[in-house]
């Protein structure tokens, strides 16, 4: 590998993100005003950071005007990313069930259509079709244009649910870490980075505010763990452990995993965020962009990051 290069006076590391092959579903949620779509699509993207004990990793994807979404109301549109996709047909539904059609006003829509182009190796899976037993058999169907719509009478009205939704195949685990002086200055690029990923579509970063503090190594002391602390970059174990990966001058780490629809869509979220962090530059603290990797045997997906920059270190 080539050295590090340096823009902005932040050292890019000659590394690579290692990512693997997901299942992905969009739903489109509306609600009479913008304030109840989004809180269905928090409720229902909650507890979704990762795979490895929530099932399902999720997020928000944007917010849609009326003009957007299928029954002309505000709406927001959400991402899911399983392992394979009868996980996500059973998130999906669980999700749906207890934080879409419970919450006030709301509506669910496939965000991908069944059969499209796009869908290319996708396969349907349940939206409203079960869900539509809630009804207790007043339940009504519709349908319009070849798809099927679920009525379900409710308290407030009805609740109205696409009979299916697409489940394509997806890209998850890209990721940026983020080295700085101390937190203000971590906490800054962070932000500056999640906010360039999030401007663009098919991508969603599931951690907290699009960001993980407890970065992870593969295996552990303790037998029962298949994970543990990235001891190599937690600046409180500089000097202790056998190989650190930080110089005493670096105090905060933080990293951005993003979960995208293709990898051309994970490859500009993370060149979106390498810039974002660029932009900012060694004056705000941001010393280093690495990103993690288990040597390229994880997954067949790899980012590497001077090649994302495509361009000469100034």
């Amino acid at each position: 590998m080539s050295a590090p290069s340096r823009f902005n006076g932040v050292v890019i590391d000659d590394t690579f993100a290692e990512a693997f092959p997901m299942k992905a579903s969009r739903l489109v949620i509306t609600a009479h005003t913008m304030a109840w779509a989004r809180c269905a699509a928090v409720s229902a993207t909650g507890f979704a950071t990762s795979v490895i004990g929530c099932g399902c990793e999720a997020g928000i994807e944007r917010e849609l005007a009326p003009h957007e979404t299928p029954d002309g109301r505000p709406g927001v549109s959400v991402l899911l990313f399983a392992m394979s996709g009868k996980e996500l047909a059973k998130q999906i539904e669980r999700r749906v069930g207890q934080c879409v059609l419970t919450c006030p006003t709301t509506a669910v829509f496939a965000g991908i259509p069944v059969g499209a182009p796009a869908t290319a190796g996708g396969e349907a899976v349940a939206l409203g079709k079960n869900l539509r037993f809630f009804g207790d058999g007043w339940q009504i169907s519709k349908v319009i244009g070849g798809v099927r719509y679920w009525r379900v009478p409710v308290m407030d009205g009805e609740f109205v649910a696409q009979e299916t939704t697409a489940v394509v195949k997806a890209v998850g685990g890209g990721n940026l870490l983020l080295l700085a002086r101390d937190t203000d200055s971590a906490l800054g690029a962070a932000a500056a980075a999640v906010a360039a990923m999030r401007a663009l579509p098919d991508v969603i970063m599931p951690f907290p505010g699009g960001v993980v503090r407890s970065g992870s190594k593969v295996g552990s002391k303790y037998a029962t763990l298949g994970a543990s602390t990235n001891d190599a970059f937690c600046p409180s174990l500089h000097g202790l452990v056998g190989h650190s990966e930080l110089t005493a001058q670096t105090r905060c780490v933080l990293e951005i995993v993003i979960d995208g629809l293709s990898e051309a869509a994970v490859a500009a979220a993370m060149r979106a965020g390498m810039g974002a962090g660029i932009a900012l530059g060694a004056a705000a603290g941001l010393l280093r962009i690495s990103a993690g990797n288990y040597g390229g045997k994880l997954g067949p997906f790899h980012f590497h990051l001077h090649r994302l920059l495509g361009a000469e270190p100034a």
